[in-house]
């Protein structure tokens, strides 16, 4: 067991004395979940285009008045108010707000009504900030409204359709007709495309604002999804959705181009590429040239085609080709000269490369056997790029600059841990978030080319000094050779810990495709309940295995077809080998996980009964046959191809195996990952005749929360714990 900790990560939070030792606080469920523990951050931060100043969300309790304020970077002295709730008439509240391209307008947020995990409902106004007029864009709720570039015309969704309101006549003008509810949606994606192509709105402005481009949903073939709501009426209703289950059919998807000047829409043919999905879709810097991005159903070629608006033609620019699969990105960016940064896993690691306009390769920018994990963008003055990396380890994050011709690159982050930025307009400040494993969040102004602090902005120096009255235990960094890999590990061991004694291991993980939860970062909230824990005697342990992200293509794409094989193979390894150490009770070794983390528990418990004594599972995937095409089929293909990958690692194949305590809990409203993964397992549990404890929340979805819903949750697993490791 390679068990080497890092020195300058084996840190306490706070230096404390054994006498203040005993005097420090027990973290509870109540606190974790009333919200004692909560951050301050930067909200709504836009940087605007003149370079110095920049814009933030603020809330002013003694006004009970939201704010849009205007900052000057160097200085921080707020320079001015842009707009405030209080000088509004009918709003109270200002949820988010976005600006024109030129800065003249804000589209201001409120009132919104959650759909889906990415999507909502609202009342939203056009607020002009020369004449402060506010105007209401519509009387119902809409979507994802849009200003084009002078903020003289308003794109939005209602009702499955699509509108224009020019703002200085007040005229709407609907430009789709054929929206129907489970059947047509224009502009809009629909539930799979949000969920697991990450996006909502499906139409962009051309720079000119001469047209706009859509994508059309067309989803009658979907089958229909029903879940009920069980609410406080006599009777439950229902509610129904489309929702392509692997293997089924999905949405069939055109892309269309919309004229202003004629009123005119025209049908763009992509039937000659990769067209299956319409991932992604950006007007370039010409105004006539839309860029789209296509991949077919196995998601492993990705076209980016060029459609000139003007004669209706189209061109195959670039094409990405993968074994397993090619991830959708938001790093595309167009230069001046229509040239463009792409980042593609094709030498076996994340990198930046730079095309010319018709696609040849003009360099690779970034290489070595580390991860580009954030691009930032391209200083044109300097011929810079920004970007962020793991360069400094894969569970950290740094922010670098390099030259487009791929010299001089510069580390501009100072402190090992996470580091992200948002930059000026110009790129002569950047605003860097940092967090490690001992400090939560601070901001502070940096000099964009030499990464130079410049001021302070804002820290959590109070959370951190709330904390120093609590029992807090070091979270120790490691590897933990199995399987043939180094597997990054995080330890946490109670405070009083005593290496003759021997504790019970309580080991969390996710291991979805790509993801990572051993990273040096600040808490969230299962990393104060792993505390409390630790202090009621328990050893908590996190093992990133084969299939997480951030340590090359290989070893991420390495579950392709076989999701959950070997993912469950390094945690049973991983959890042996722990069990080996004089002071961890092998005899005592628990692992829990939420939705695929809960699919990974179930399979752990169950194929690895001589080693796990107990499992809980929340919100599981049981069988990959339930669950939505676009992210199973990106990993295990399609069930009429692939039967025996999705057959023989599910958690129901193995229910004959199982020895342990088992808790399963689900949301009945879950709209991601069905309760219908919780039911199965529970008939297959059941004619097994394996004793086991299960809890469903009622009209709860995927996040299994509202009012003191994680409260109660959290209180049964901890009880779980306690009477079963």
């Amino acid at each position: 067991m390679k068990y080497t900790i890092l020195s300058r990560l084996f840190l306490l939070f706070l230096v404390v004395t054994s006498t203040a030792t005993a005097q420090q606080k027990d973290i509870t469920l109540e606190e974790i979940w009333g919200g004692a523990f909560r951050t301050e951050r930067l909200d709504v931060l836009r940087s605007l285009q003149n370079g110095k100043e920049y814009a933030v969300l603020n809330y002013d309790r003694s006004l009970a008045a939201s704010t849009v304020d205007v900052y000057d970077y160097k200085s921080g002295e707020k320079v001015r108010t842009l707009v405030s709730s209080k000088d509004l008439d009918g709003i109270d509240y200002i949820i988010s707000y976005e600006f024109s391209d030129d800065e003249s307008k804000l589209i201001i947020a409120t009132q919104l009504e959650q759909i889906y995990r990415r999507s909502s409902l609202g009342t939203f106004y056009v607020y002009d900030l020369a004449s402060k007029k506010l105007t209401l864009i519509s009387e119902k709720k809409i979507q994802e409204p849009t200003l084009n570039a002078d903020g003289t015309k308003v794109a939005y969704g209602r009702d499955n359709d699509l509108f224009i309101k020019n703002l200085a006549s007040g005229i709407e003008t609907q430009i789709t007709t054929d929206g129907l509810k489970n059947s047509i949606i224009n502009g809009i994606t629909d539930w799979v495309y949000e969920e697991e192509f990450a996006f909502v709105r499906a139409f962009d402005w051309s720079k000119d604002g001469k047209r706009l481009a859509y994508v059309k949903f067309d989803e009658s073939e979907v089958p229909r999804f029903s879940m009920d709501v069980y609410g406080t009426e006599l009777y439950p209703s229902q509610q129904v959705f489309k929702y392509p289950k692997a293997g089924d059919a999905n949405a069939k998807v055109s892309l269309h181009l919309y004229e202003l000047a004629t009123s005119k829409t025209t049908n763009v043919d992509l039937s000659k590429y990769n067209s299956y999905y319409i991932p992604r879709l950006e007007w370039t810097m010409d105004a006539t040239i839309l860029s789209v991005q296509l991949t077919n159903r196995k998601q492993n070629v990705i076209d980016l085609v060029f459609v000139d608006a003007r004669k209706n033609n189209t061109n195959l620019v670039r094409q990405e080709k993968d074994a397993a699969y090619v991830d959708v990105t938001d790093n595309l960016t167009f230069f001046d000269d229509n040239s463009f940064i792409w980042t593609s896993e094709k030498d076996g690691w994340n990198h930046i490369y730079h095309y010319d306009k018709n696609g040849m390769l003009k360099k690779q920018i970034t290489s070595g056997d580390w991860e580009v994990t954030n691009y930032y963008g391209f200083d044109k003055k300097s011929k810079t790029v920004y970007y962020q990396s793991t360069e400094n380890g894969s569970i950290n994050r740094g922010v670098y600059s390099i030259g487009v011709d791929g010299k001089n690159k510069k580390l501009l982050s100072t402190k090992a841990g996470t580091n992200s930025a948002a930059f000026s307009a110009d790129f002569t400040y950047y605003i860097n978030t940092f967090n490690d494993v001992n400090t939560p969040y601070m901001f502070t102004l940096n000099d964009a080319k030499s990464g130079t602090v410049v001021r302070e902005i804002k820290n959590n120096n109070r959370l951190k000094e709330q904390l120093s009255n609590y029992k807090i235990s070091a979270k120790e960094f490691s590897t933990i050779a199995v399987n043939g890999n180094d597997l990054n590990m995080y330890m946490i061991k109670p405070l009083d810990f005593d290496a003759s004694k021997k504790y019970p291991l309580f080991m969390y993980q996710y291991s979805g495709p790509g993801s990572q939860n051993v990273s040096n970062s600040w808490n969230g909230s299962n990393d104060y309940w792993h505390q409390m824990l630790a202090q009621q005697g328990y050893i908590v342990v996190c093992v990133d295995g084969r299939g997480t992200g951030l340590k090359g293509r290989d070893f991420k794409k390495v579950t392709q077809n076989e999701l959950g094989k070997y993912e469950v193979q390094d945690q049973i390894s991983a959890a042996k080998k722990l069990g080996e150490l004089s002071y961890i009770d092998s005899e005592r070794i628990g692992i829990w996980g939420w939705s695929y983390g809960g699919f990974m528990s179930s399979n752990c418990l169950f194929q690895g009964a001589d080693t796990f004594n107990m499992a809980i599972a929340v919100a599981p995937v049981t069988s990959w046959r339930f669950y939505d095409t676009i992210y199973t089929e990106r990993y295990m293909t399609t069930p009429q191809e692939n039967a025996s990958g999705y057959d023989v690692n599910s958690p129901m194949s193995h229910v004959d195996k199982l020895k342990g305590d088992f808790l399963l809990i689900h949301g009945s409203a879950d709209d991601n990952v069905h309760v219908q993964n919780t039911t199965r397992l529970v008939e297959a549990l059941v004619q097994a005749n394996k004793q086991f404890d299960w809890a469903i929340y009622p009209d709860k979805n995927h996040g299994i929360y509202g009012g003191n819903t994680r409260l109660h949750l959290y209180t049964k697993m901890t009880n779980f714990i306690k009477e079963n490791l």
